[in-house]
């Protein structure tokens, strides 16, 4: 037992490891100086064709390139806030738009309800190539291409909160929402009271994946976005030149922290809203 215990203790490590390294390489690059990352690097930096020779640890941490990111790159910043103004707010518009919609799906009767959802769900599944040259018609005619609003408003329209936070009201119990309709409660006293509250793990994770898909998007800026001065701050990252490379590092890692804090505040509620989805009363 304590062998197999140990193999399945192993294999995990190697898992974890293999998922992990390009985060570790990635954070030893932003502090590495110039001179030993182009050494360490030449061959993947397309600057000759000598062996790779990475390092967990820089040699001579620096910070030159976080500096120069910090200080000297001021259209990191631009692109920073770019994207708190887009996706901040589609994720509170998700809320509002997504979180009542769920409600109704997963609470209310009313006729062609399954076909009306299994409509949200195909929606979900198809990629965002399908439906480009749709949304791209509809947001011209609107007069919003070019603007933080054509990738705000289709954002707030997605159809994968609404599949997550139906899933996470199914797993309330009945009899209380019947309970609270009995105290004298009407709909929306419900929706505030019972469902928020014991639906929150759903709805977290809905906006954390909403959050992370939203700030790594790079076809719809692309595509939207025709002034650069708009652009998000994943798109800053293609536009350093080879010539910066420690500088794309310390961006790739500061470009990180802020999804990486969202997970680490709402972790337990992602395992929450995961395992809710997956189970129907």
């Amino acid at each position: 037992m304590r062998k197999k215990r140990r193999l399945t203790g192993a294999v995990l490590f190697g898992a974890c490891l293999l998922v992990w390294l390009p985060l570790i390489l990635m954070t030893a690059g932003a502090w590495m100086p110039e001179d030993e990352l182009y050494w360490r690097y030449l061959s993947p930096l397309g600057l000759g064709r000598d062996t790779v020779r990475a390092a967990l640890i820089p040699s001579y941490p620096s910070w030159e390139a976080m500096k120069e990111l910090l200080i000297g790159s001021p259209g990191f910043f631009v692109m920073f806030w770019n994207s708190c103004i887009q996706v901040i707010p589609m994720a509170a518009g998700q809320f509002l738009v997504a979180a009542p919609a769920a409600w109704a799906f997963a609470k209310f009767r009313f006729p062609a309800k399954k076909q009306l959802f299994g409509i949200y769900v195909l929606l979900m599944v198809l990629p965002f190539q399908v439906t480009q040259v749709s949304n791209y018609l509809v947001l011209d005619r609107l007069g919003i291409l070019n603007t933080h609003l054509s990738l705000i408003l289709p954002g707030i329209w997605s159809t994968l909160p609404v599949f997550i936070m139906t899933r996470s009201f199914e797993a309330i119990p009945d009899p209380l929402v019947e309970a609270a309709y009995l105290d004298g409660a009407g709909q929306w006293y419900t929706f505030v009271h019972v469902g928020l509250p014991l639906g929150y793990p759903g709805i977290a994770t809905a906006l954390m994946f909403s959050f992370v898909d939203s700030w790594n998007a790079l076809e719809q800026p692309l595509t939207y976005l025709k002034d650069k001065n708009l652009w998000p701050i994943a798109l800053y990252l293609p536009d350093i030149a080879r010539d910066k490379a420690s500088v794309a590092f310390a961006a790739a890692l500061v470009t990180c922290l802020l999804p990486a804090l969202v997970y680490v505040n709402c972790q337990e509620e992602l395992e929450q809203g995961v395992a809710a989805s997956g189970v129907k009363q």
